[in-house]
């Protein structure tokens, strides 16, 4: 079996992957542009699935099964590879632990008053009188129910919290008190002190959250996205913000990135910018390389079945 990787790896697991299956032809280059000849003979694909286009789907004679090293999907060739059938299977789930406890650190940084701290040390204040405030017993409204947000569902419990998971089916998941349709979110906005967002991006998702949406949460609600940035029309959350409709925004992914120079979100006192860095930990490609050994298994052995994490090119999810 032929199987490129076009991501860049580490050399202990390319080595670690090659000795434990010397029955293949492992090809580890970096980006597309190394690996474009090779494409046309490999079965198996593993990328980022950012150098993905019609043209390279087309090359690729042989291709029968595409893993996505990443969760996000949104910038694959999704038409082309439908046409073809090509499986498709990603990491979903694996950002879990590291997304999860971003989302409490910066809610605990927001109610802690990070900023000003942060600001104080430099200027050398000592202030006491900075507000303090608990996360401990509030209500979080999680749009998305799926392996990252069920974690922090998870955590949230340690902090006594209220979770209410938001999900196109409105099905029964794990750390949640309930979980509803996206019809019913108003009904929970009003009590919500958080609202957390961890949307991937598709054609239902764009512009998710409307004006109305955050018009009725509380004036002390703290606004996460850490799913993707489109989620949210960037113009009507400036708008709340300004006009305080809203306590806080933390933004870890934005409709254009980088977030450009200039941009309002950058200085203002009510927002808290990172630079898409909520899923990145040390484990990533570790914990990525152990779906694709028993997705492997499960190809080579034709249960297709049960493969990890499959997705469906017609809807991309």
């Amino acid at each position: 079996m032929e199987i490129l990787c076009t991501a860049r790896v580490q050399s202990e697991i390319k080595q670690r992957t090659m000795e434990k299956y010397p029955e293949h032809h492992f090809l580890f280059v970096y980006g597309m542009k190394e690996g474009k000849e090779m494409l046309p003979h490999v079965e198996i694909l593993l990328t980022y699935g950012e150098d993905l286009n019609d043209d390279l789907i087309e090359e690729a004679k042989k291709l029968k099964w595409i893993m996505v090293l990443s969760a996000g999907m949104d910038k694959m060739p999704f038409e082309a590879i439908a046409k073809r059938d090509i499986l498709v299977t990603n990491c979903r789930g694996i950002h879990g632990i590291p997304m999860a406890e971003y989302a409490i650190w910066k809610l605990l940084d927001v109610y802690k008053n990070g900023k000003v701290l942060m600001k104080h040390q430099e200027e050398e204040v000592w202030d006491r009188k900075v507000p303090m405030q608990e996360i401990t017993g509030r209500k979080m409204v999680l749009a998305g129910t799926g392996a990252i947000a069920q974690e922090l569902a998870r955590l949230a419990k340690a902090f006594r919290m209220t979770t209410i998971g938001v999900s196109r089916s409105g099905t029964s998941k794990s750390s949640f008190d309930q979980v509803i349709t996206p019809e019913k979110m108003d009904e929970h906005l009003g009590e919500a002190d958080f609202l957390v967002s961890v949307l991937p991006s598709t054609k239902e998702t764009v512009h998710f959250f409307k004006k109305e949406h955050f018009e009725k949460l509380p004036q002390h609600a703290v606004f996460l996205n850490m799913g993707r940035g489109d989620v949210v029309d960037e113009r009507v959350l400036m708008d709340i913000l300004l006009e305080e409709k809203i306590a806080h925004a933390v933004l870890d992914v934005f409709e254009q990135e980088p977030l450009p120079e200039g941009h309002p979100f950058w200085q203002m006192e009510n927002v808290t910018v990172t630079p898409h860095l909520s899923g990145i930990t040390p484990q990533y490609l570790p914990r990525a390389f152990e779906i694709f050994e028993k997705n492997l298994k499960h190809f080579m052995g034709n249960d297709f079945s049960a493969l990890i994490n499959p997705i469906d090119p017609k809807r991309g999810y």
